[in-house]
């Protein structure tokens, strides 16, 4: 099969052709587990985080991608779940002990024997993939598979985050970046939480323009004052100094969702900025968000059939994969970049 792997960590500034492309055999579905032809999968900025060393190291030489649509091509000895030509997705989550406290009550996300897809073992940038029958999600119909990828995570991960600010119908609802996910929580929140305002902060001229095609009440750059204090605000940028501003942005009580795996050290010195009484003061609340669930990617799927919405969506072929990394590193995005695998 056709793949694009990742050897070793590097800097995307210095080289811009991370993935190396390579044909190597198929993979052999194990008990339980399902053999997957690969038809599309989602380019995360986590992928980034993985080639520059900001996510624990990846089992190398890894294949990456997390937001994989395809359709089953064989089961493993005793996988019955599926039947051959069923389309499934497979999400950042990979497996989990399902013993643990965490797993049992439906944290799975924060098991310590999580595996990550696309980072602990082979993800969806290659023709083939595998994973156990219990961790592959069913996609609704209404979504094409390119439609489909990217609500794996930057829609699963934008779910949990909304989830975990307690957003009320009626209060305002702050988004620090306006890339993949930020797009599909705007979108979740115009349906699900109708009178909600939403504030979007982006350095980019041309992400804030979308984000009011959205239905954005306001837009700013991310360190500026939005014109009323938000009940909460969820941050998907890389660095700190957004993390920041948006304290300064709470309303009294107000809780921060920081949706990213680590935040660049480049700008580590913002946090020497932080003032107690302007930024903490009055019971605000910073809280992280760790990986995703089943249950999120799940329930996400249905929330996006029902409305239903469909995501901005920009297409390059798996030979273009580092094309699409190094754009998304460069903040050349409108909604989400897929790759799609012949």
């Amino acid at each position: 099969m056709k793949a694009m792997i990742l050897k070793q960590l590097c800097n995307l500034a210095q080289n811009r052709t991370p993935l190396v492309p390579v044909e190597m055999a198929e993979p052999l579905p194990g008990a339980k587990e399902v053999l997957v032809k690969v038809s599309a999968c989602g380019v995360c900025h986590t992928e980034l985080d993985e080639i520059e060393g900001r996510t624990p190291p990846p089992a190398f030489p890894v294949i990456l991608g997390h937001q994989v649509v395809g359709r089953v091509i064989q089961n493993g000895p005793g996988a019955g779940r599926f039947r051959v030509g069923d389309r499934v997705g497979i999400a950042w989550i990979h497996a989990a002990c399902g013993r643990c406290g965490h797993c049992r009550a439906g944290e799975e996300n924060l098991c310590k024997a999580f595996k990550a897809t696309g980072r602990d073992v082979d993800g969806g940038y290659a023709q083939f993939t595998k994973v156990a029958e219990d961790f592959a999600i069913p996609i609704p119909k209404v979504f094409t598979d390119d439609e489909a990828a990217p609500l794996l995570c930057a829609g699963a991960i934008g779910w949990r985050s909304l989830r975990l600010t307690g957003l009320k119908n009626g209060q305002n609802l702050g988004l620090t970046g306006f890339g993949a996910s930020g797009h599909l929580v705007l979108k979740t929140v115009r349906y699900t939480y109708p009178q909600a305002k939403v504030f979007v902060f982006a350095r980019s001229p041309t992400e804030r323009a979308f984000a009011v095609e959205l239905g954005a009440v306001w837009t700013g750059d991310s360190e500026e004052t939005a014109p009323e204090k938000l009940h909460c605000i969820i941050d998907t940028t890389p660095a700190w100094k957004p993390v920041v501003a948006a304290l300064k942005n709470l309303e009294t009580g107000g809780r921060l969702v920081i949706n990213a795996i680590r935040k660049e050290d480049a700008d580590k010195d913002a946090l020497l900025s932080l003032d107690y009484p302007q930024h903490l003061w009055m019971e605000k609340e910073i809280k992280s968000v760790a990986n995703v669930a089943r249950r999120d990617v799940s329930e996400f799927l249905q929330v996006a059939a029902e409305i239903p919405f469909k995501p901005d969506v920009q297409k390059y072929r798996l030979e273009e994969a580092n094309r699409a990394l190094l754009e998304l590193k460069e903040g050349k995005i409108r909604g989400a970049k897929v790759l799609k695998i012949d």
